[in-house]
């Protein structure tokens, strides 16, 4: 039981792996599909800004797919590796560098801002139709396209390569394989830090959020008088200040992060009130987040060293280069909150050895016994 996680993710991983790498083999061959740089029809719209929005922005298959056949076919050897082969030496350092520059390239590397789009304005797409609200012309179509889909897959694989990595880790540790406790666990940086994460998570969107609802509401703040009233006319300030919405509905809910609400329901939760919250619950959502701006917000960190700012268009761009900073924020902020609220480890058994500081709440437990063992319990 205590590999059953780690098993399992490396499947996956090495499964897509080989499966993308025969992809690459296809590619390479003259087949169809490429989702990249010269087969992306949204970049290839506007050829003379594609690498701006996307390191692929000129990728061509006959370059990059014999590239991504071989990262696939090695990254399904290394998964299986990871997995099942009990390795030492220099490939107990090696094999995890691997895994994490695959992470790290998958998630930020290749991505822009329309893995965020597609996540993001599904709620918000399905809400309008239902409201009548969503401009004319627009629909699913329009926001799942293939080269979207792909980039979320990726990201998603970048994910996997990053959980395996971790796995891995505790491995090579002596850690715990369920909840990567050692012998003894100390007091982090991320305990620390997760405090001053969580607000530092709710006040770097607002800046975006505010220039969003600016226009919506009539203002032209930051943007060329003529290309605004274009946008307003073609209703896109409407979407934009739905999507910051959404981003001020995700800085109140991460607030719970480290208050008693996010603990325990509160009353307002009809059926669930006073019941613990699935510490998943919070952190699944909180790091996805996390990872979606900070992929989105390296494409407009490019734009803004290429192109550069002026009072005519700073906040087109200069806004969502904080989102780098939001996303690293959030995702210390959701470890923190996970290693405050992880229970007792049905594998190992250990205490957490985590002293919580006095102003941060910490939710009973369920039945006596349950939980980590903690004198402020």
């Amino acid at each position: 039981m205590r590999t059953m996680r780690a098993s399992w993710i490396g499947y996956v991983v090495a499964a897509w792996s080989a499966a993308y790498g025969a992809a690459g083999v296809w590619w390479a061959l003259g087949g169809g599909g490429f989702p990249f740089g010269t087969g992306d029809p949204e970049l290839m719209a506007e050829p003379d800004v594609a690498f701006k929005v996307s390191l692929l922005g000129r990728a061509t298959p006959e370059v990059a797919g014999p590239v991504i056949a071989v990262l696939g076919i090695a990254g399904a050897v290394v998964a299986i590796a990871m997995t099942r082969i009990p390795v030492r030496g220099w490939l107990r350092w090696l094999l995890p560098a691997f895994a994490w520059l695959l992470a790290i390239a998958l998630t930020v590397g290749i991505q822009d801002y329309r893995t965020l789009i597609v996540v993001a304005y599904t709620p918000i797409l399905a809400i309008g139709k239902v409201l009548g609200v969503w401009p004319d012309g627009s629909g699913w179509s329009d926001l799942y396209l293939a080269p979207r889909l792909n980039l979320l897959m990726c990201l998603l694989a970048g994910v996997g390569w990053a959980l395996l990595a971790v796995a891995f880790r505790r491995l090579i540790a002596g850690a715990c394989g369920s909840c990567g406790r050692a012998d003894a666990v100390e007091r982090t940086v991320v305990d620390r830090w997760g405090r001053r994460a969580v607000w530092i998570a709710v006040a770097a969107p607002l800046l975006y959020c505010g220039t969003r609802w600016a226009w919506a509401l009539g203002f032209s703040l930051g943007m060329d008088p003529e290309a605004y009233q274009e946008g307003k006319e073609e209703g896109l300030w409407i979407a934009g200040a739905a999507l910051a919405s959404l981003g001020i509905v995700g800085a109140v809910l991460t607030l719970g992060l480290i208050q008693r609400w996010g603990e325990v329901f509160p009353r307002w939760v009809v059926g669930l009130h006073g019941r613990r919250v699935p510490p998943m619950m919070a952190v699944v959502p909180a790091v996805l987040v996390s990872v979606l701006v900070s992929s989105a917000s390296f494409m407009y960190l490019r734009i803004v060293l290429i192109d550069g700012l002026t009072a005519e268009n700073w906040a087109l761009t200069l806004p969502e280069v904080f989102w780098s900073v939001w996303g690293a924020a959030l995702f210390v902020a959701a470890l923190a909150y996970h290693r405050r609220r992880r229970p007792a480890c049905a594998m190992c058994g250990p205490e957490s050895g985590v002293e919580l500081p006095a102003d941060v709440y910490v939710s009973p437990p369920d039945k006596p016994g349950s939980g980590c063992r903690r004198p402020d319990r």
